[in-house]
């Protein structure tokens, strides 16, 4: 049951010795973390934390992350998980972005982060806690960071309401149970590991938290510690039945973050696992429209959760009919409030109360939604957004490069890798430092797998790079990077050249 007001004050008032966290040995019952919450919103009191503030935080999955997600909330503030696997310019320009008051890190990057105060070295505990509630459900409790379609990184404002709304709607969707247990190996610096730890605190189940994802760790706490619940992606579903995986106590493998192909949902449900297929991003607190139990059929993300709308809408704006194929757009009380400090981003995804997602998809007479494809130019690795505009505009800062084109091409591992095709400037030097180079300004996940050096790139009739010529080649029936034939001198010192 999902009971107003701080989640975890209210289970610790209903069950004060139910088990609400389990990280490694360590655990926390309601009242301990209810305890716990109180001390570090006490930290951030005397620490001149005020209502509309944020608190920057750096860390794999911690259980300290955790308190602090529900400490902030009581002080009104906003939480903003940075990527631990950001490059340290790209963590700086997402500081100066949201000016956090506090700024915290776990012990392994402290150095990324000089002057961050350590994750578990709370200063004086001992302060008064605080056991107010002051934040409003349009309060923000989260900024959470997404390129959007540009590939210029924004900050989604998720509010307190709209957090809460998820966890209303996913319980309603799932039906919890006492006794559920979720695993959560998703980052809490993405919106799904976060909105799980949300989700739990609002249902009274417990919080299983892994420090990272690990197949072998997976498959023992399902079958050891009563698992009901988890999130995958298809690449770490695949693992992880490939470690041996099996339905122990499951009641629901939620999988999204990208296409899952139909084999393995079969290949799952042969070994019993309960797969429920997902879409969500961001913008709507994570899952938008889910697969319900008992009536999943693996084949499309399944019917909006209650209380969400999903239209598809055709290039005039208007809703199309079900079966045709459009723009996926979303209305309910999970939308973010808008990006930080861009208005001009905003409007153009939120319109007349709708978020205009930019990915592509269609529905059927039942309502439930086929996903046809991400955000124009999305690259989908490892379950990591990679967007072409933001690598590109790395690459081309390169003494070496005079234009660039990033596409994404087939990979058995990662699912995508990047791939950049580069026009190189005459007597500019080589392209061999590229990668090394992009490795040092980009996280690894966004460092090109191959640069392939080419003579132009194809343009359409207004100018702009066209993507699918560029798409086409690197990934044609011929073999990766089949660019045409050259047909000049300098082509055949192993540049590609576009007609």
């Amino acid at each position: 049951m999902v009971i107003p007001g701080c989640p975890v004050r209210a289970q610790m008032r209903q069950d004060p010795e139910g088990l609400a966290v389990v990280a490694g040995d360590r655990r926390w019952t309601w009242a301990a973390l209810d305890r716990e919450v109180a001390c570090v919103a006490g930290f951030l009191r005397a620490g001149k934390v005020c209502p509309g503030e944020r608190v920057a935080v750096l860390a794999a999955n911690h259980p300290s992350t955790v308190v602090l997600l529900f400490a902030v909330r009581r002080v009104g503030a906003a939480l903003v998980p940075l990527n631990v696997r950001l490059a340290p310019t790209e963590l700086r320009a997402q500081l100066d972005r949201v000016r956090p008051r506090v700024l915290l890190a776990d012990a392994d990057r402290l150095a990324v982060l000089p002057g961050a105060v350590p994750l578990e070295d709370w200063p004086d505990l001992a302060t008064v806690p605080w056991r107010g509630d002051d934040s409003q459900a349009s309060a923000d409790w989260a900024l959470l960071f997404t390129s959007g379609t540009t590939g210029q990184p924004k900050a989604a404002r998720l509010s307190v309401g709209a957090l809460d709304a998820l966890a209303r709607a996913s319980a309603t969707n799932l039906g919890p149970r006492p006794g559920d247990r979720w695993l959560c190996n998703l980052p809490l610096f993405h919106v799904g590991g976060l909105g799980t730890a949300i989700r739990c605190a609002h249902d009274g189940a417990t919080l299983v938290l892994h420090p990272r994802f690990d197949a072998g760790a997976v498959v023992r706490t399902v079958r050891e510690d009563g698992i009901t619940h988890l999130s995958l992606v298809a690449r770490t579903l695949e693992q992880c039945l490939d470690a041996g995986l099996g339905a122990g106590r499951l009641r629901g493998v939620l999988v999204g973050g990208g296409p899952v192909p139909p084999a393995l949902v079969e290949r799952a449900r042969a070994a019993a696992i309960p797969v429920l297929l997902t879409y969500g991003l961001t913008e709507a607190c994570s899952q938008v429209t889910t697969e319900r139990p008992g009536q999943a059929d693996g084949r499309t993300a399944g019917v909006p959760l209650p209380g969400l709308e999903v239209q598809i809408v055709g290039a005039d704006g208007r809703s199309v009919p079900a079966g045709e194929e459009g723009t996926i757009a979303v209305r309910g009380p999970t939308l973010m409030r808008g990006y930080l400090d861009d208005d001009a981003a905003t409007a153009e995804v939120l319109r007349d109360g709708w978020l205009r997602t930019g990915d592509v998809g269609q529905l059927d007479r039942a309502g439930r939604l086929t996903v046809l494809a991400r955000r124009t130019d999305l690259i989908l690795s490892g379950g990591e957004n990679v967007y072409p505009a933001e690598v590109e505009a790395v690459l081309a800062t390169h003494p070496a490069v005079a234009e660039v084109a990033v596409v994404g091409r087939p990979d058995p591992r990662w699912g995508q890798v990047p791939v950049a095709v580069v026009v190189p400037r005459q007597a500019a030097g080589s392209l061999d430092d590229l990668r090394p180079w992009a490795r040092a300004r980009l996280a690894a996940f966004k460092v090109p797998a191959e640069v392939v050096p080419a003579t132009a790139l194809p343009r359409t009739a207004s100018g702009k790079v066209d993507r699918a010529a560029v798409q086409a080649a690197v990934t044609g029936p011929s073999g990766p990077c089949s660019f045409e034939k050259p047909r000049r001198a300098e082509s055949a010192a192993g540049r590609r050249e576009f007609k």
